[in-house]
């Protein structure tokens, strides 16, 4: 009987052998941030973000407001007045006329309400481009677990096929013993349930793995029923105690940047509402005509310097209360996030250590479950085991075999968990 082991290192050869044409998982993330919809809407949010900081910094450049109209009076406006003791009336101006200007006004101080309102916008931009980033480490995440799981869903329908494989062997050596009188028809019988057994398991392993490659496809915006051909290939495990990681991770993570960028931008805004309580000044001047064939000057030039100071205002002051307020509601946020990083780098971290343990305590086991289904085997052909013990060491061996997959896959999903954490996926 060919040993189990060799059909897997043979698959691993053929998986190692094609590995070059197959999808990486770096190609992967690319193809996502491309074409998934979540990093297209972040990215459109940042476009906004930049408009609108282009337009708070447009409030330091002049505004030019031109306008027009006509008018008609009912009468023509005439003036009353008394002339050596007589009285006259004359006109002022036309019963109908045209009126027009153009006017531009320019702040020369506002007491930093322009200033905080750019500034606030700066820190906007930066939060939401934090953000931004935000999504494409969690696509990038959401791809890696996926990927993950159809490798494993792979590798499970690869153990579920070896056993298969090995069932369908020992139910040739069953029949051939039966034939000789050798074993009792219970024997057939058994071996026969555990194959129908292992052949739904194969069914099953199937299927879930068209599920897994269907929601990899999905995530990469592409038909669910494309073909999915991955590479072994995987970021390494960060190095460092786990205080240096978790330090790292405080600076690193763009939830806090997004939350910090955020809590600046409510804190100048705060500022700007505040400053539109004191004065503000700004420099008026334009050109102004009026059709009137009354009056001396039809157009003239003018300018002039106003100042606005509201002395009272009963919104103002709470609603800069009220951005104040919402600033320390995210400080607490931020606190409670940085609390979260630790747990999420600390766990990580225990993760992967806990599953390099399983790999070193699996890898021995598969090497005995190998041994112990041949040497059982060996035994049961020579009528010194039975068919229970060896359709027991069949199904240790399986479970072996998973249980070294799993603590590889998990292995990486943790190293890559770790990566998400620190915030350097």
């Amino acid at each position: 009987m060919p040993s189990p082991k060799n059909h897997l290192i043979g698959l691993l050869l053929v998986l190692t052998a094609s590995g070059a044409s197959a999808e990486t998982l770096e190609d992967a993330w690319n193809s996502a941030i491309n074409n998934n919809h979540q990093i297209k809407s972040a990215k459109a949010d940042t476009s906004a973000s930049e408009q609108q900081l282009q337009s708070a910094q447009g409030q330091r450049l002049p505004d030019l407001n031109v306008s027009s109209g006509y008018t008609q009076f009912s009468e023509t406006p005439a003036a009353k007045a008394q002339i050596a003791g007589q009285s006259a009336q004359f006109n002022t101006a036309q019963a109908g006329s045209v009126k027009a200007q153009a006017i531009a006004s320019v702040p020369i101080f506002t007491s930093g309400r322009i200033s905080h309102n750019i500034d606030a916008a700066e820190a906007s931009l930066q939060a939401v481009q934090s953000n931004e980033t935000t999504s494409v480490l969690n696509i990038k995440m959401q791809v890696a677990e996926a990927y993950i799981t159809v490798l494993r869903m792979d590798s499970a329908l690869q153990v579920a096929q070896s056993h298969v494989d090995t069932l369908d062997l020992h139910m040739k050596d069953v029949n051939n013993l039966f034939d000789q009188g050798m074993v009792a028809r219970n024997d057939v019988l058994a071996a026969n349930v555990e194959l129908a057994n292992a052949r739904q398991l194969v069914v099953q392993a199937n299927n879930q793995l068209d599920i897994a490659k269907a929601h990899y496809n999905r995530l990469l915006d592409r038909n669910l029923a494309d073909e999915v051909k991955l590479a072994h290939q995987f970021p390494e495990s960060p190095q460092g105690t786990l205080n240096d990681l978790s330090g790292n991770a405080l600076k690193q993570r763009p939830e806090l940047v997004t939350l910090a960028q955020q809590i600046e931008s409510l804190d100048q805004q705060a500022q700007s509402v505040k400053a539109g309580l004191l004065p503000q000044v700004a420099v008026n001047g334009g050109y102004q005509y009026q059709e009137n064939r009354y009056q001396a000057f039809e157009g003239m030039w003018m300018a002039n310097v106003g100042v606005d100071w509201k002395i009272f205002d009963g919104s103002s002051g709470h609603r800069s209360d009220a951005i104040t307020r919402q600033a320390i509601a995210l400080k607490e946020q931020r606190d409670d996030l940085s609390s979260m990083i630790g747990l999420q780098v600390r766990q990580a971290w225990l993760d992967i250590q806990e599953t390099q343990k399983r790999i070193a305590v699996t890898q021995q086991a598969i090497a005995q479950a190998d041994e112990n289904l041949k040497v059982t085997t060996d035994r049961y052909q020579q009528g010194l085991s039975t068919n229970t013990d060896l359709l027991k060491a069949e199904d240790l061996r399986k479970t072996m075999h998973d249980n070294f997959n799993n603590a590889n896959y998990d292995s990486t999903l943790a190293t890559l968990h770790l990566r998400r954490a620190l915030g350097i996926l």
